[in-house]
């Protein structure tokens, strides 16, 4: 049986018009319509026109949002050598080789938001494609999580870096801020994953690529944000 949802949850759908917002109209909305007593994660869901069970119409790919997210990520870097101490000074949370690997593998450890690997430690983090893999941190190049300049890639995680992948049913889901944000920073980094997206297009993808894109908050109801809006922002972002 259905939950029904809370009263304060209906009072603020009933401040959202069944209509298409454009990003500077949608997040005031989000900020006023806000009921949760926490700091809630805003998030864009987009619902694309590719279907991700050919390999050609995958879309992935990372961007760093201008404004960060609000909580920096915990980093696990997985390397040898000098890249352990460059790591650990790029502000990396935790270093290691092959005893991190034992340790998720034995003890089933996953208290970070990241994994990054050197491409020498990757016959060894291959191991951990279960416990990882469901979790979305297996470390990839195309994500530039599997690399030999582990600082930048610490420095970038850590700046708001923010990896999408449209799941199996073609929708992509990202953060992109929290409640708290000024509406201007919030727009922005909306934006820039709206833009990261448009550009990650495969080629193969026929037809319409963004099919419909919501804006919401941790607790609060959806914001149907304007395709139209979102297409002339592909246009732009492919000129």
């Amino acid at each position: 049986m259905a939950r029904k949802p809370g009263k304060k949850y209906q009072s603020a759908l009933k401040q959202v018009e069944a209509r298409d917002y454009s990003l500077e109209q949608a997040v005031p909305l989000l900020q006023k319509i806000k009921f949760a007593k926490f700091d809630e994660t805003v998030e864009v869901h987009m619902r694309l026109g590719v279907d991700p069970k050919h390999a050609d119409q995958m879309v992935r790919g990372t961007v760093v949002m201008p404004n960060g997210l609000g909580k920096s990520k915990t980093v696990l870097v997985i390397a040898s050598g000098d890249k352990l101490r460059e790591a650990q000074e790029a502000g990396a949370d935790f270093v290691g080789g092959e005893d991190m690997v034992n340790k998720i593998q034995s003890e089933g450890w996953v208290s970070f938001d990241a994994v990054i690997a050197t491409p020498d430690m990757m016959r060894s983090v291959g191991k951990l494609g279960k416990v990882l893999g469901p979790r979305g941190l297996m470390p990839n190049p195309k994500t530039g999580t599997v690399t030999v300049d582990v600082a930048k890639a610490v420095l970038e995680v850590k700046a708001g870096k923010v990896e999408f992948r449209v799941d199996k049913t073609g929708i992509i889901h990202a953060p992109v801020g929290k409640t708290s944000f000024s509406p201007a920073k919030l727009v922005e980094n909306a934006s820039s994953l709206i833009t990261a997206v448009l550009k990650a297009k495969p080629s193969a993808a026929k037809g319409k690529y963004v099919k419909s894109a919501t804006l919401c908050s941790t607790m609060g109801p959806g914001i149907s944000i304007d395709v139209a809006d979102l297409t002339a922002k592909e246009v732009a972002a492919n000129a």
